[in-house]
């Protein structure tokens, strides 16, 4: 990860952004209009990537190469001071393990995003980002004015732990080439994006392709119907009447 702390540092961070640019990307989904492709890049690892993302954006996210490791960060696009809130992320579903159905949520009781579809199914909701993933967030974050108090803990997709019987954490690594988690926003978020090794997983990382494209009909396709993921969803829907009033 290249500072930007002197003139020369900032020049070439900028000029290896600009490298990145160039690099292959990611594979267009072939059931979906060219047209409603809002955002397409392949991360290279220690890269990031930073986006506003309307509601009702589907997000794939893929691990091409087998050994990508997401750290993301959710924050809600008109008041960032709205943000993921792990701790909620995990009580609300009564489920440590992100897997399909899973609420992405803030710390407002509101949901920023929902996974959709999980070919992967390793992931961390509880040890947040390591130094160079949050180097990487800061970068991404500053693109937005965001500060580092606005970065708080994050989860990790295609990195998987799990937790033993006498409360050991235990990496489980990724789970193969190929394999892609889709979420679907309910608000307007700014995403942020780092591919950079997990805290207690120090296995090279490989890069991490993202695609997103217009979907609000998938807002209705959700899986699950617990009562507690109802109440946040009644809890989204009334901010978002609220704020677009």
């Amino acid at each position: 990860m290249t500072s930007t702390a002197s003139t020369t540092e900032a020049r070439a961070h900028a000029r290896s952004q600009a490298a990145d640019a160039h690099v292959i990307g990611p594979a267009l989904p072939p059931d979906v209009d060219p047209a409603n492709i809002c955002f397409a890049q392949r991360i290279p690892a220690g890269g990031y990537a930073n986006i506003v993302l309307d509601r009702g954006t589907r997000i794939r996210l893929s691990d091409p190469a087998g050994a990508a490791c997401a750290h993301i960060m959710l924050l809600r696009a008109e008041s960032p001071w709205e943000r993921l809130n792990v701790a909620d992320t995990v009580k609300v579903p009564w489920q440590a393990y992100l897997g399909t159905g899973h609420p992405l949520l803030s710390d407002q009781g509101r949901i920023l995003a929902t996974l959709l579809a999980d070919s992967s199914q390793r992931h961390d909701a509880l040890c947040g980002p390591g130094p160079a993933a949050r180097r990487a967030l800061l970068l991404a974050a500053a693109k937005h004015g965001l500060s580092p108090r606005d970065i708080g803990p994050t989860v990790s997709l295609f990195r998987g732990v799990r937790v033993e019987p006498d409360g050991e954490l235990v990496p489980t690594g990724g789970a193969g080439a190929g394999r892609a988690v889709d979420l679907i926003t309910h608000l307007p978020v700014t995403l942020l994006i780092a591919d950079a090794e997990h805290p207690l997983d120090p296995t090279p990382v490989t890069e991490l392709d993202v695609i997103a494209w217009h979907a609000p009909e998938d807002l209705t396709r959700i899986p699950g119907d617990e009562p507690e993921y109802r109440r946040a969803v009644e809890n989204t829907e009334l901010a978002r009447r609220a704020a677009h009033a």
